[in-house]
């Protein structure tokens, strides 16, 4: 059972059958077909308790401690990962499998530590950018995060690297104070468009990019460099 989807995709594509359950939230793969129990902060735990997983693998920062105290509490071991680089997040996936789960590193994961690993990154040219993670308020990526680490490991520099918050609230205005390069919109968590973000920053460069590609830590990562590469440098 997972409460997050990258780790969702990550067990489903491995090996499919042994997820007996998601959230609304996981997305991937597209013909994910498993019973769903509600969102990344809100599962139904009765209903999790109930089918009586032998895991439950969770998030620090997706997943509430309140879910996951209540799910041990009942008896159903969870699996919590912390992941605040990309070093961390391959160094946890190998872990979740080999320890959590008892199998074998799977092929991806070895190809993904060979796109991101520190040998692969890149000088890149310095290009200042700032990631937009929601609006209304405004979020952006700060310090000490996996997509802040994401972006550096292509050579880019994170216009809010120095804030003191992992993703600060802004208004436009400090955006455009940072004089970003690039203004990177995900369609994910926060769903911009090109008819909705963009708008905000009239004559700067705006690239909207998968959100998938810039803050999922699992089989997407084989082929997130390359896009992002084509999006952002």
């Amino acid at each position: 059972m997972s409460l997050v989807p990258s780790l969702t995709e990550s067990i489903a594509v491995t090996r499919p059958l042994t997820l007996v359950g998601a959230t609304q939230w996981c997305s991937h793969p597209a013909d994910l077909d498993v019973p769903r129990f509600r969102g990344t902060k809100n599962p139904d735990v009765s209903a999790i308790i109930a089918i009586k997983p032998d895991l439950v693998l969770a998030n620090q920062e997706e997943n509430r401690k309140l879910d996951v105290d209540r799910l041990r509490a009942a008896g159903i071991p969870v699996w919590v990962t912390v992941i605040r680089s990309v070093d961390e997040a391959l160094a946890s996936m190998r872990r979740m499998f080999t320890l959590a789960l008892g199998w074998p590193v799977p092929g991806w994961l070895e190809e993904a530590e060979r796109e991101w690993g520190p040998a692969a990154a890149e000088a890149g040219p310095g290009t200042r950018a700032c990631v937009c993670v929601w609006r209304d308020p405004w979020m952006v990526v700060g310090a000490g995060t996996f997509t802040g680490d994401m972006i550096a490991r292509l050579g880019l520099v994170n216009a809010f690297a120095d804030h003191p918050d992992r993703y600060p609230r802004v208004e436009v205005s400090d955006i455009l104070a940072q004089d970003p390069a690039v203004v990177v919109l995900p369609d994910e968590p926060y769903a911009f468009t090109e008819a909705d973000g963009p708008e905000e920053f009239p004559g700067r460069r705006v690239a909207l990019v998968s959100g998938r590609d810039l803050t999922w830590y699992g089989p997407s990562l084989v082929a997130a460099r390359g896009r992002l590469r084509d999006a952002l440098l």
